[in-house]
């Protein structure tokens, strides 16, 4: 008898292929398990790589992540001056390089071509771990540089400051550091409110204006270059307010890209002896302080002044060798008659007066970082008579620019400030001279550009009045015959005084323009008038031919004019 048993065999067969399936699951999971934890393994040891070898942050990449944006600055009327804004910077892993270093370093030279292929190839072979080969990229270039597949290429954005303006008021503005910090210029001055966090997005408005300071930077610069003068100043002052509505000095720099150390601000730390520009002043010390009651007064001028060793003389090409009253002094310039009136005003007044106005101490401004005067060690009776004329004190264009304004805006100083004021909000200041004082200067000081050496500075409607100060530049144990400072002094309009504008040049060579001739009223008087007439519209001076200052009463005294083609101070 033959027994058949099919099923439970069947079901043997099948319940073995199951475990067997079951045992590869298992075997491919814990090879997939391996396999994560071997990746895991390798992504924690990279990072621990990176850990040990990667480059502490800089101080500016700390800055960057935790410091708000540097504050913008502004001129008055919100044209942008300094900004910070996200720019590229492109640097490379000398040590990483994986390519021909010889071509990058060709390639480079083409688009950076800042340095030149030998340079960037001796940086590629330096085997530093990080080098900089372009701050403030554009990014077109950033793009062509990532183009060329360099693994060991880093592009970075960092926070920089720009100046949109170019050089434009630029020692006004100063610059900042690596840092960001702000080492001189309204940049430094203004550093608290400009990296206050608490401040952000609210710009710094400036009291200057950019349309008044790139027609002054032109003048000054187009002179500069005719006459080949080592240097340049110039300054437009709100005379009310004691707003510098323009700063300029020359040469200039870039803020943007500073090589080297810039050169020095002459408005407000270089002093000069600026010669008969003082004049007026001394006239209006005399007046104030009762030396001088009467505008008939008159002081010989017939010969040269003789104290002790020291003469006092004219040039006698355009001062008339006469007796002189005070309108015909200040018009022909005489160094002879001011000495004069300088010696009756004597040491203690005259010391005041200049106190008063400042000369004895920095420039008062906002700036900072101003020069010392200066200041005559004695006050011996010659030192009085040659300060009166401009020569044994040396003060700074911004000491001249105040002092002018205080002649004429009634008699009132006040420091200079670089901030936009709010109206009414002007320092109160302290008065130098009575009104009548100033009254009075005023139609001197208009006759002088009428009548007198300033006559090159007229800018038709704009009712112009100033004087020139030609002085031989100071050298050390003495004077340079062969190089002068001239500098032109102004007002406008002088029936209702706006703003005073000085305009100075270091060492001025004549040229066919001046007939060889180095005078302010050659050099620096038309630029005032140029000035004058581009600006006065800008500043809100309308011109009117029909108006002027009444000083019918002085002009009968005028026995003569100055030769306008005698030049002259």
């Amino acid at each position: 008898m033959i027994v058949v048993v099919a099923p439970p065999a069947r079901q043997g067969r099948t319940g073995g292929a199951r475990q067997a399936l079951v045992a590869i699951a298992q075997v491919r999971l814990m090879i997939l398990s391996l396999l994560f934890g071997a990746g895991m393994l390798v992504v924690i040891g990279k990072l621990a790589l990176l850990a040990l070898w990667a480059e502490p942050a800089t101080a500016r990449d700390i800055a960057s992540a935790l410091v708000p944006p540097r504050g913008d600055i502004v001129d008055r009327n919100g044209a942008p001056l300094a900004r910070s804004i996200d720019a590229w910077s492109i640097a490379i892993h000398p040590n990483q390089i994986i390519g021909d270093k010889n071509a990058l370093a060709q390639k480079l030279a083409e688009l950076i071509p800042e340095k030149s292929a030998g340079e960037y190839f001796a940086v590629l072979n330096s085997g530093s771990r990080f080098a900089y080969l372009k701050r403030r990229a554009m990014p077109e270039l950033v793009t062509a540089v990532n183009a060329l597949g360099e693994p060991a290429m880093e592009f970075q954005r960092e926070p920089d400051r720009l100046y949109p303006q170019s050089s434009m008021a630029a020692h006004v503005l100063g610059f900042v550091d690596s840092r960001g910090i702000g080492v001189s210029g309204m940049e430094k001055v203004l550093e608290a409110q400009l990296s206050d966090p608490a401040r952000r997005g609210k710009p710094m408005a400036l009291s200057i204006d950019t349309r008044v300071q790139a027609a002054l930077e032109s003048e000054l610069g187009g002179a500069m270059t005719a006459f080949q003068a080592r240097g340049a100043a110039g300054v437009i002052l709100d005379v009310r307010t004691g707003e510098v509505m323009a700063m300029v000095s020359l040469p200039s720099f870039n803020p943007n890209a500073i090589q080297g150390v810039p050169p020095r601000n002459n408005v407000t730390q270089s002093v000069y002896e600026l010669g008969s520009t003082f004049k007026p002043i001394a006239v209006a010390g005399a007046i104030e302080s009762g030396t001088v009651t009467s505008m008939t007064r008159r002081f010989d001028a017939t010969k040269p002044l003789e104290i002790g060793r020291f003469k006092i003389r004219d040039d006698v090409g355009h001062v008339p060798q006469r007796w002189l009253n005070i309108p015909e002094t200040l018009i022909h310039s005489s160094n002879v008659a001011t000495a004069r009136i300088a010696d009756e005003i004597g040491a203690e007044r005259m010391q005041n007066l200049f106190r008063k106005l400042g000369f004895d101490q920095r420039p008062a401004i906002d700036l900072g970082d101003g020069a010392r005067t200066l200041w005559p060690a004695s006050w011996g009776r010659v030192t009085v008579m040659t300060t009166g004329f401009g020569h044994g004190i040396a003060v700074t264009p911004m000491h001249l620019a105040s002092a002018y304004a205080s002649l004429v805006n009634g008699g009132i100083w006040r420091p200079a400030t670089l901030m936009k004021l709010e109206p009414g909000k002007a320092t109160e200041g302290r008065r130098v001279f009575s009104e009548a004082t100033s009254a009075r200067m005023r139609q001197l000081l208009r006759l002088i550009v009428l009548s007198g050496t300033g006559r090159k500075a007229e800018s038709i409607g704009y009712r112009v009045g100033g004087k020139t100060g030609t002085a031989e530049a100071a050298v050390s144990g003495g004077y340079d015959r062969h190089r002068n400072v001239s500098t032109f002094a102004a007002a406008f309009p002088m029936d209702a005084p706006r703003y005073v504008v000085i305009a100075m040049l270091d060492s001025p060579k004549g040229n066919a323009q001046s007939f060889g001739l180095t005078t302010a009223a050659w050099t620096a008087a038309p630029v005032i008038s140029r000035v004058i007439s581009r600006t006065g519209p800008i500043l809100g001076v309308t011109p009117q031919v029909g108006r002027d200052l009444d000083e019918s009463e002085l002009t009968p005294l005028i026995w003569k004019p100055a030769d306008p083609a005698k030049g002259g101070e």
